[in-house]
């Protein structure tokens, strides 16, 4: 596969993950692109052992931990926005509500401990598979989808007992 294939193919899921990560565009741009230089030059190290887009989103793990150590700062769901989706014609109050409950659901994910919430966000923002993200952990594919149900689990809870607290 070419190296433009490669890029194109996999280049907004990798994006896409990091932004989500750090919340911060300028950090996602820069973490995407040193990822795709360490992968072009080391394509030929590539040996085929799992699928191409789980190499490439580890080397995009290893790379943000790696500016994370040099530049001092902590992994820390605070510093992330979860955006949520939402119709652009939508009431201002609904958007409101969506706005609160992907804040509460931020801070939920920030309390969730490894591998939840890593698992969690794979899933969701790095859009692999149960499988990809198996093999990122040395683990099945069966063991990756327990693990995000059981997060998933986790926040639902949370949010219960963060609606019921709200009614008292």
């Amino acid at each position: 596969m070419e190296f433009e294939q490669i890029y194109s193919t996999y280049f907004k899921s990798v994006y896409r993950y990091i932004w989500r990560l750090s919340g911060d565009e300028h950090i996602a741009e820069e973490i995407t692109s040193e990822t795709f230089l360490k992968v072009m030059k080391s394509i030929e190290n590539f040996r085929g052992d799992c699928d191409m887009r789980v190499w490439i989103c580890q080397i995009a793990k290893n790379t943000y931990y790696s500016y994370l150590k040099k530049n001092h700062r902590t992994v820390s769901m605070d510093e992330t926005k979860l955006q949520s989706i939402t119709d652009p014609k939508a009431f201002i109050e609904e958007r409101i509500g969506i706005q609160d409950e992907a804040e509460q659901i931020r801070k939920i994910l920030h309390t969730l401990p490894d591998p939840y919430k890593e698992v969690f966000m794979w899933r969701v923002f790095g859009e692999l598979s149960f499988k990809e993200i198996g093999t990122l952990h040395g683990k099945t594919g069966n063991w990756a989808c327990v693990t995000y149900h059981r997060a998933r689990k986790m926040i639902q809870d949370r949010l219960e007992e963060i609606d019921d607290e709200k009614r008292v």
